[in-house]
């Protein structure tokens, strides 16, 4: 799919003073862009609280009106509601990890008590103007203690105007990149989705010995056959590593929950899975990058010579729910024998080269697809340096 922007007339603005590096050629000769503060031309307000068990997961007649809370996932939408606040308004994320996010609401939505909202009549709450602020907003996040953006703090930000006009030719530009990186989000999603889907019809539920997908030479093989994990891998422990060694690299630290910092060696090579010993017992971690698990935590020690093994162990770790076999001690543990002991059932060396095969060459599209999304994102983020202009760029 060929990119929108790739067919946009920009040409290099000779002017002097506060305008961007990229004007459209109707705009190359207009005035500087008016450098002024948010709550000289929005109204600055706040949303509401609201209960979420009131939000509703999808769009019904009852409940059409988008709610915007301060969550990343899908775009800071958290459902849809029976009533709404605003219309065609910007919002920001007030208060938490998020806090300085901003984006543009087109249409009537509600948003809760942790988004400020600017609102503003004569066309200035665009995209546009959503992403100008954007560019700016996390440096007046104020992170002592929980990060917040007040809305007094969003009112005395400074930012340069464009004229309506040009506001709403960058706004276009920036909605049709958006839509594109929409659609490849989505494509990607669709292929992680269906890679979920496929190996749940390869691998056997747990209890049976067959699975319900088989490729056509093994329909009639033999069932597969039952083994302890102990007889199938060998958990390692992670090794100590001090708080000061977890601050410099770039390879990331693994605990019982996840990264919690980055070295610059790796003991373990990726993918990997490194599972929860101590604390987040029992939580399964899937590490695509070399790592370098600590003592909270165990890593599978095999190095399979396809890509069956770990996808495969991470489908029945996942299903087994780990968290169950912790004990109850102070710091909840995991024993590793508890691990060795769960019991599932595997394939002859030629079925488990064909389910290799077949997921690798999804992780193949699932990576190509990643590279575009991942580029897009790189354009729209290159394009916008070149569309406003940057703070140093002042009237000469």
């Amino acid at each position: 799919m060929k990119n929108k922007s790739e067919s946009l007339d920009l040409k290099e603005s000779n002017s002097k003073g506060r305008v961007p590096k990229l004007r459209f050629p109707e705009f190359r000769d207009a005035p500087v862009w008016e450098e002024k503060e948010v709550g000289e031309v929005f109204r600055v307000t706040r949303g509401e609280v609201l209960s979420m068990t009131l939000v509703k997961d999808n769009w019904t007649k009852e409940t059409p009106y988008p709610v915007y809370s301060s969550q990343t996932k899908n775009n800071g939408l958290a459902g849809y509601y029976s009533d709404y606040l605003y219309e065609n308004a910007i919002t920001w994320t007030t208060d938490g990890a998020n806090a300085g996010d901003v984006n543009y609401r087109p249409g009537k939505f509600y948003c809760t008590n942790v988004c400020g909202v600017l609102i503003e009549t004569d066309g200035h709450a665009n995209a546009c103007i959503a992403a100008i602020i954007n560019s700016t907003s996390k440096s007046h996040v104020s992170y002592v203690g929980n990060p917040k953006l007040m809305n007094g703090v969003m009112s005395k930000i400074r930012i340069p105007f464009p004229s309506i006009p040009e506001q709403q030719k960058i706004a276009a530009c920036l909605c049709s990149l958006d839509e594109l990186i929409s659609a490849h989000a989505q494509k990607l999603a669709t292929l992680k989705a269906h890679k979920q889907g496929l190996m749940q019809q390869l691998f056997p539920v747990e209890g049976e010995t067959i699975p319900k997908l088989r490729f056509t030479e093994f329909q009639y093989a033999p069932e597969w056959e039952e083994k302890s994990l102990g007889e199938v891998i060998t958990l390692e422990y992670g090794s100590s590593l001090s708080e000061q060694n977890r601050k410099g690299g770039t390879i990331p630290v693994i605990g019982s929950n996840g990264v919690v910092g980055y070295h610059d060696q790796y003991m373990v090579e990726g993918p990997a899975i490194v599972i929860g010993r101590k604390g987040s017992a029992g939580q399964v971690n899937w590490i695509i990058s070399d790592c370098y698990p600590i003592d909270t935590a165990f890593y599978v020690k095999n190095k399979s010579p396809d890509d069956f093994l770990l996808p495969f162990l991470r489908f029945i770790l996942e299903k087994s729910n780990l968290v169950r076999l912790k004990d109850n001690g102070a710091v909840p543990g995991l024993n590793r024998n508890e691990v060795y002991s769960i019991k599932s059932s595997f394939p002859n060396p030629q079925e488990q080269q064909k389910i290799a095969d077949c997921l690798s060459s999804l992780n193949d599209l699932i990576s190509a697809q990643t590279q575009k999304l991942n580029a897009l994102k790189a354009h729209k983020k290159g394009l916008m340096q070149q569309l406003f202009p940057s703070a140093d760029e002042v009237t000469g």
